[in-house]
């Protein structure tokens, strides 16, 4: 599916909205993109004066919530970090919009973002907690298409429907519970058994893909405290067993949802999301040759 040009969308007093901290080197503007049945808002965040690359960001809330107004400040950190520029894309909710909905909407931004990426710019998918399901099956389904992308990048998605590993079982007052967990899961995906996996099927989860070789570079990130971590871990080993290139960090100490945290005694850059930029910039950049 193809998103065409953006319309902006405007502020009250109907010019581009600036940046919330005028000081940072981060301009942004809102967008609207044409899906053909519906419009997906989006938000563009170009960093510094030559931002290099472009990066499709999925916001998280369990397939069912979140927004990019949400997510503005976290996403304009990473953008800030990684040095390409960001499109931070909404996408039709659960439970009024199922499966495959949601990847149908981030394959449009994958689309109309590589368009506007110069000849030769490196195109990525990226999102947080089930936007992270969400751009994880966006690049199975851009490998299987024939469209390849530069990298992957995935804040602690959940990838088990069932919620069975252990790291699930951290006890009451856990963020988030397995229970919450299956139910979004259903919401998401409904309560039908998925078909059998299949080279055109858009999966809800990468864990239904007959097959996880050639896909984009991943780099993911997941907290030692978060019920998810089994689930990161676990993929993270059978993407490298696949023969793909994979970044893997544990943070330690760190919950769920870690991508949403405040800078602390700092305005910007909290651990987790700034590692996850820089790794980004890394995959990225083009490297110099030493003589």
């Amino acid at each position: 599916m193809r998103g065409d040009e953006g319309r902006r969308e405007p502020s009250a007093d109907g010019r581009r909205p600036a940046a919330t901290h005028p000081d940072e080197a981060v301009r942004w503007e809102p967008r609207w993109l044409d899906a053909g049945t519906h419009r997906i808002p989006v938000r563009v965040y170009r960093p510094g004066p030559d931002p290099y690359g472009w990066l499709v960001w999925a916001h998280g809330g369990s397939w069912r919530a979140g927004s990019v107004e949400y997510w503005h400040e976290p996403v304009a950190d990473l953008a800030r970090a990684s040095g390409c520029t960001v499109v931070s894309t909404g996408y039709r909710l659960a439970p009024r919009h199922r499966h495959p909905a949601q990847i149908e909407d981030v394959l449009t931004a994958l689309s109309w973002a590589g368009d506007r990426a110069r000849p030769g710019e490196p195109l990525a998918v990226g999102g947080d907690s089930a936007g992270g399901t969400v751009a994880a099956c966006a690049a199975l389904a851009r490998r299987d298409r024939g469209e390849p992308l530069a990298a992957q990048v995935l804040a602690y998605p959940p990838l088990d429907p069932e919620c069975a590993a252990p790291s699930y079982g951290r006890g009451p007052g856990v963020f988030p519970s397995a229970e919450d967990l299956r139910h979004a899961w259903r919401q998401y995906r409904g309560r039908d058994a998925p078909p059998a996996a299949d080279r055109e099927r858009l999966h809800s989860t990468p864990l239904e893909a007959g097959r996880l070789d050639g896909l984009a570079p991943a780099v993911l990130a997941v907290g030692d405290l978060d019920p998810v971590l089994d689930d990161v871990t676990g993929y993270a080993r059978r993407l490298e067993a696949a023969g793909n290139d994979v970044r893997l960090r544990v943070f330690p100490h760190t919950p769920h949802a870690a991508f949403l945290a405040a800078g602390g005694s700092t305005p910007h850059h909290p651990a987790l999301r700034h590692w996850l930029g820089t790794a980004l910039r890394d995959r990225l950049r083009p490297r110099k040759e030493t003589p």
